[in-house]
């Protein structure tokens, strides 16, 4: 008689990582996308104290927080998360070292939009993080011949990045920022 083997499910982890100055329906546009199309258990939206590449925040981290949890409050799925204390860094690479080492046997996702590629070289350890996470890039408005065109892009292997079709959301942090 042979014995059946069931394949084990692998748990998939994504991560949403940025200041969210101030969060908004884009960031939880992408988020259901990447849980839908990529198939993902769960979804974090992890805020960050300060991104070191941009300008001091304009909202407390702890209103950041508060916002964000009242954006994705229907989403079973998702959460938000701060671990700026328990990474000791404001950097992407420390960040999902922390969460791997904490989740060892799960697949990390990370999700970016697009337009971070140009300067995705200038991230601390830029390289290292396509091996711990797969890179799950989102299109943004202006931003697709500079993206492809990018440093990362040219350095990462091919098989590190999934290229996610959807809409482009035409919103943005800064644009916010700049009608308050």
């Amino acid at each position: 008689m042979l014995k059946k083997y069931s394949k084990k499910k692998i748990y998939k982890i994504g991560i949403l990582g940025g200041t969210f100055d101030p969060p908004h329906k884009g960031h939880l546009y992408i988020s259901k996308c990447a849980i839908q199309k990529i198939r993902l258990d769960k979804l974090i939206w992890i805020i960050a104290k300060k991104n070191p590449l941009k300008e001091k925040p304009y909202i407390s981290i702890k209103s950041r927080i508060k916002l964000s949890k009242k954006i994705i409050s229907k989403e079973k799925k998702m959460s938000v998360k701060y671990l700026d204390n328990k990474t000791h860094s404001t950097s992407t690479f420390s960040l999902l070292k922390y969460i791997k080492k904490n989740n060892p046997k799960k697949k990390l996702f990370f999700v970016l939009g697009a337009d971070n590629l140009p300067k995705f070289h200038k991230w601390n350890n830029w390289q290292k993080i396509p091996k711990i996470a797969k890179m799950v890039v989102f299109p943004r408005q202006g931003y697709s011949s500079r993206s492809f065109n990018s440093i990362a892009i040219k350095k990462v292997s091919k098989s590190d990045w999934i290229f996610i079709k959807s809409k482009k959301i035409n919103i943005s942090s800064s644009l916010i920022r700049k009608f308050w």
